[in-house]
């Protein structure tokens, strides 16, 4: 009896579908790479053209800048500054180092034995992907609306493909930072789509929603384009897949307990 409750409490925890993988002939590589890689791919690309060809940041830029009476009203507001920039810059890591307490407990939990890898993967992927948006900064050299002489700043407008004039201050704002600490969380559609197939999309929910909240509140305070934001989630998005293809091309050396398995029947991300 006491061993039937036993096996019953930790089939309460998914066990990663390694059936699942993009690799497994069963779920369909063609089709997985088709949806996850190549059309995610295809709307950013679009999404970065239509911008680009429409002048939108600009255009965007010139109509928040006149909403605020010629000046970033927002730039230090009370809920563009200290409720979305600080405060949710203070969630994105307080989720972070829940993830992580989480995973130290799954390590020495025999119970939470099944989840050890996909909390890893959303530590590695939500780090990896935060990581790589302040790597590119460094060197893309790219300034905030607020720096432009348009917006009352100092320094002439420069695309990221043109050559910068000589003696300008280098320019830290692309991709846009905040954002990545929302975008990072697209991740917990691949975490889901392991261990809780039917609440994928609420992950990629989640990490879209606070996404473009820290992403529009950034816009409005003169920090970042339209442009900055849509490259900053395919950042994102394209690290958390590699990871997430990465970790998954094989199953892990520990299988899981049969009776542990119990959303085989609702498909993988």
């Amino acid at each position: 009896m006491t061993h039937a409750l036993a096996t019953r409490s930790d089939s309460a925890f998914v066990a990663p579908r390694h059936p699942t993988t993009p690799f497994d002939p069963s779920s369909g590589r063609r089709s997985f790479v088709l949806r996850h890689a190549v059309l995610p791919a295809l709307a950013f690309l679009a999404m970065l053209a239509g911008i680009g060809l429409g002048h939108v940041d600009l255009l965007l830029g010139d109509w928040i800048y006149a909403l605020g009476g010629h000046a970033w009203a927002w730039r230090d507001a009370f809920f563009t500054e200290d409720v979305v920039h600080v405060l949710g810059r203070n969630l994105s890591l307080t989720l972070w180092l829940a993830v992580l307490v989480t995973w130290l407990l799954a390590l020495r939990q025999p119970g939470l034995r099944s989840l050890r890898r996909p909390l890893g993967y959303l530590l590695i992927a939500t780090s990896a992907s935060t990581l790589l948006v302040s790597f590119i900064k460094a060197w893309s050299n790219m300034d905030c609306p607020w720096d432009l002489v348009r917006y009352g700043g100092e320094r002439p407008y420069v695309g990221l493909l043109s050559l910068r004039p000589v003696g300008l201050e280098r320019g830290r704002c692309f991709p846009a930072g905040h954002a990545s600490g929302g975008y990072a969380w697209l991740a917990l559609y691949f975490f889901f789509g392991i261990v809780r197939p039917r609440w994928r999309w609420l992950g990629i929910a989640l990490g879209a929603g606070l996404g473009l909240l820290f992403g529009l509140s950034q816009q409005l305070r003169g920090a970042h384009f339209l442009s900055h934001d849509v490259c900053t989630a395919a950042i994102c998005w394209f690290t958390a897949l590699g990871i997430y293809v990465a970790m998954w091309k094989r199953p892990p050396p520990e299988s899981a307990p049969a009776g542990s398995v119990t959303a085989a029947t609702d498909g993988g991300p």
